[in-house]
């Protein structure tokens, strides 16, 4: 992937992404390349302050941004998926429903969009999150919404990794039109031709649904003791 080349015309955007410690950065990923390679994007890693952290599997990462230092107006909101622990710290979330609550756009893959429900950022609307985890979102108040990507209003949620990628590419598109939408696309060669075309519950069936249930199911379990505690 290469930069486009500046372009005085295109309009200065700030992107505020959350990691924590034991994040998932295959969320985050394809916002942060896609977004972060175009001129003009000032884009915040953001964390309670700027130690470095380690995501899931091992991925140390440093925070370039503190809550505290973290711009009040932002473009563009975004978390993936973090630790059930953070769904129960009252500073991210305040965080959280502070920006969102002036974001142009709140967004959010994997069980990063049931965080966003914790901050209250979802209540009536419509959205999705992993395939383990969509039973969680009524009870923030959400109507799950089948779909790797669903939009509603200023909210856009998705299942997890390649999630994060068309979630950028429709803001790319929000933001600076269908143009660099499709050239975003382009060098990204985003293209996906799964080995096997089993990427959703209606294509993988019962049987290995079921398998991929079971093999996650401590993590889902932990996710509901905090979401329904």
């Amino acid at each position: 992937m290469t930069l486009p080349m500046p372009d005085s015309s295109m309009p200065e955007v700030t992107v505020a992404i959350l990691v924590a410690p034991g994040f998932m950065p295959v969320d985050i990923i394809g916002l942060h390349t896609t977004f972060g390679l175009l001129p003009g994007v000032k884009l915040h890693l953001v964390w309670k302050n700027t130690d470095e952290l380690t995501g899931v599997p091992t991925f140390p990462t440093r925070p370039t941004t503190s809550f505290v230092d973290c711009p009040r107006e932002v473009d563009i909101l975004f978390a993936g998926a973090v630790p059930a622990a953070v769904f129960r710290d009252e500073e991210t979330l305040a965080f959280l429903a502070d920006r969102g609550s002036r974001a142009r756009w709140v967004a959010a893959s994997c069980t990063g969009a049931l965080l966003m429900g914790a901050a209250g950022l979802l209540k009536g609307y419509r959205a999705t999150t992993n395939f383990h985890a969509t039973h969680l979102l009524a009870h923030y108040g959400a109507t799950h919404q089948a779909g790797n990507v669903v939009e509603d209003g200023n909210r856009i949620t998705a299942g997890p990794a390649t999630g994060g990628f068309e979630i950028a590419f429709r803001l790319i598109q929000d933001i600076y039109g269908d143009d660099l939408a499709r050239e975003a696309i382009l060098q990204a060669e985003y293209a996906p031709e799964p080995l096997f075309d089993v990427g959703s519950v209606e294509l993988a069936g019962p049987e290995l649904t079921a398998r991929a249930r079971a093999h996650t199911r401590p993590m889902t379990e932990e996710l509901e003791s905090v979401v329904l505690s």
